[in-house]
């Protein structure tokens, strides 16, 4: 996927205006004086540095934040209409938490986090069209985003904290101490940690929806899968190997065929 300039200019402009509108002062001219500093930056990177993941193009970060951001505010009123408790945060914290749940992508203050990658064999067998910035000192995403609105003089609630540390979920094995528990007093005290955490998660399933899924050309109805013959057009049933190895008078094999056809 491209992004013209126009729409990468726009998208910008969305975003701060998320900022302008949701976030109140001091802490919005902050935020806002932070994130102009590094515009340049920011601006032009991608959300992740893989095809297969989601974003990986100049101003993907951008618009995937963009994306959070209205998903957030989307998911919450959902959870608000059966019933949640949303007395626990505030939109403030809803957007702020969003805003910045992957802050730690941009690298420090010194060091951009991905770099253009110059291997092409890389590029066009791995789909990496970035690499990691090896002078930059390891951390988490979470953890580096913290970090950069702390060093920068950017406080931030109890909430926004664990909600940024925890976006990613389960799918982050460091967060099994604040999710994976069995004890009432042990779970987190608002629902907005899973708001933004399904927030993301969608908005990167729709972004590699958009971007790498039309690349498989498989549709499917009824439950018959079919892939689609990129010359003829036609679409033709799946039969795995292991189905084509099963004797053709096996009783399986016959409801298979029946089953395709």
């Amino acid at each position: 996927m491209t992004l013209t300039a126009e729409q990468i200019q726009a998208n910008w402009d969305e975003f701060l205006g998320y900022i302008e509108t949701h976030i109140s002062s001091p802490r919005k001219e902050k935020l806002t004086e932070f994130y102009k500093k590094y515009e340049d930056r920011l601006i032009l990177m991608p959300a992740s540095h893989k095809v297969q993941y989601h974003n990986c193009f100049p101003g993907g970060y951008v618009d995937h934040v963009n994306r959070v951001v209205k998903g957030a505010l989307a998911t919450h009123k959902v959870w608000e209409e059966f019933e949640a408790d949303t007395t626990t945060y505030t939109i403030e914290e809803l957007v702020f938490s969003a805003i910045n749940h992957d802050l730690g992508k941009m690298g420090d203050a010194d060091h951009e986090a991905y770099l253009p990658q110059t291997d092409n064999w890389r590029k066009n067998n791995l789909g990496e069209m970035y690499t990691h910035n090896k002078q930059l000192p390891f951390l988490s995403v979470p953890d580096r985003g913290l970090h950069m609105l702390q060093s920068h003089g950017i406080s931030y609630t109890t909430n926004e904290m664990l909600t940024i540390k925890l976006h990613d979920g389960l799918y982050d094995p460091a967060n099994e101490p604040y999710l994976k528990n069995w004890m009432p007093e042990t779970k987190p005290r608002t629902s907005l940690v899973y708001i933004v955490h399904q927030a993301d998660m969608m908005a990167a399933r729709i972004e590699f929806e958009k971007e790498y899924l039309p690349k498989f050309k498989i549709s499917s109805g009824g439950g018959n899968f079919k892939i689609q013959d990129k010359k003829t057009n036609k679409k033709t049933p799946i039969k795995t190997k292991a189905l084509s190895s099963v004797p053709k008078n096996d009783n399986l094999k016959g409801v298979i065929d029946k089953f395709f056809e």
